[in-house]
């Protein structure tokens, strides 16, 4: 007939008769006259700070809850951040909730959803919470820029950093956008120059974002779009000059297609740092043809040289016979020269005279 329930320090009993809400029940021993079986007491924990329960409208307002916790009834944009003693626990959506603060220090923030953007002092710690299933945490990384669309429209660039936003508050979508240096190799462009060569080119483009909120609203591939302006640029100035202009001097040509591009890359929200020529590969019957060409101007060159030394030794001679003619001591010298050399060679029997020259008193070779 009787039934007998013991509440703990640190416990509450809801008693429920016929499955309605009656009251709340403290520490001790309690005793219940329960002949039909139709009355239930309901332990329920303190230490575990936010309470639900099928039947909390009711609770509520019988208002037995008071002193033992605080009521929170979120509306539908409405969510709260709990704090028990100094550390962050969760966040709870919309709803009626009843948090125990007998036994706990509880801090409760209540924030408006509709803003979408979740900003608080202490984001880094809430966003690395496992209990943040009301927060969709986006982190843009280092040298990057986040371009953010809500609801599929244009909100704002997001620096280097982590952000949280509201869930099922609005359509989140954040592009990343690479700040650094980048490159595109532009590989094997079949080109014509004007006099009706055809030519194989690699070149290769760098380029930095300028605009990252223009690089993603101008195109669903901007590196592909820069690739496909840079071959465009390539084929229209190669087709303006001729082979040996443009084999003379190609850093002509990539200063012309730095110019070309600068303003398609503005549209693109980008910015050209420089164009570069890596190779130039021409047909086989052409490069033989051109070695033929460079052989002969080799040839010429060497040719020319030649015949300017010759000359220049012509009128060395020339200058030294004048010298020597007007000289008669040094024509001497220089036979004596001349003798001193043969002599170091072979036996030579000399003799020499005062008045007559050397070549008409030489003696004769042993």
């Amino acid at each position: 007939m009787f039934s007998r329930y013991k509440i703990k320090r640190d416990e509450i009993g809801l008693v429920f008769k016929d499955g309605q809400f009656e009251k709340i029940i403290r520490q001790g021993t309690h005793w219940f006259f329960n002949l039909f079986r139709n009355l239930v007491v309901e332990r329920v924990s303190l230490r575990n700070p936010i309470f639900m329960h099928r039947q909390l409208r009711d609770i509520v307002k019988s208002e037995c809850i008071k002193g033992l916790g605080e009521v929170l009834d979120l509306r539908d944009w409405q969510r709260a951040l709990v704090w028990i003693d100094g550390r962050f626990s969760q966040i709870l959506p919309s709803g009626l909730f009843v948090i125990w603060t007998e036994l706990a220090e509880v801090r409760v923030e209540v924030m408006d959803a509709r803003q979408v953007r979740f900003e608080h002092e202490e984001l880094q710690v809430i966003s690395r919470t496992s209990s943040v299933e009301q927060l969709n945490v986006v982190a843009v990384e280092r040298d990057h820029a986040g371009v953010l669309f809500l609801d599929g429209q244009y909100d704002s660039t997001l620096a280097p950093g982590r952000y949280a936003f509201w869930r099922k508050m609005a359509e989140v979508f954040v592009a990343p956008v690479d700040l650094r240096e980048q490159a595109i190799d532009v590989n094997g462009q079949d080109l014509m120059t004007a006099d009706k060569v055809t030519l194989r080119l690699n070149a290769i483009v760098t380029y930095r974002v300028a605009d990252p909120k223009l690089v993603i609203r101008s195109s669903d591939n901007v590196h592909q779009a820069l690739y496909r302006a840079t071959q465009l640029a390539l084929r229209g100035i190669v087709g303006q000059h001729e082979l040996d202009e443009f084999l003379d001097d190609k850093q002509q040509l990539a200063d012309k297609a730095v110019s070309s591009l600068r303003e398609r890359a503005s549209e693109l929200g980008l910015t050209i740092i420089g164009v570069g020529v890596r190779d130039v590969i021409l047909p086989g019957d052409m490069k033989e043809l051109m070695n033929k060409v460079i052989e002969a101007r080799k040839a010429a060159e060497a040719n020319l040289i030649s015949r300017r030394e010759e000359t220049a030794a012509m009128r060395s001679q020339a200058n030294t016979a004048k010298l020597l003619d007007a000289h008669p001591t040094l024509m001497r010298l220089r036979e004596l020269e001349v003798l001193e050399k043969v002599a170091q060679s072979s036996n030579l029997q000399v003799v020499l005279g005062d008045k007559e020259g050397l070549s008409n008193r030489l003696g004769g070779l042993v």
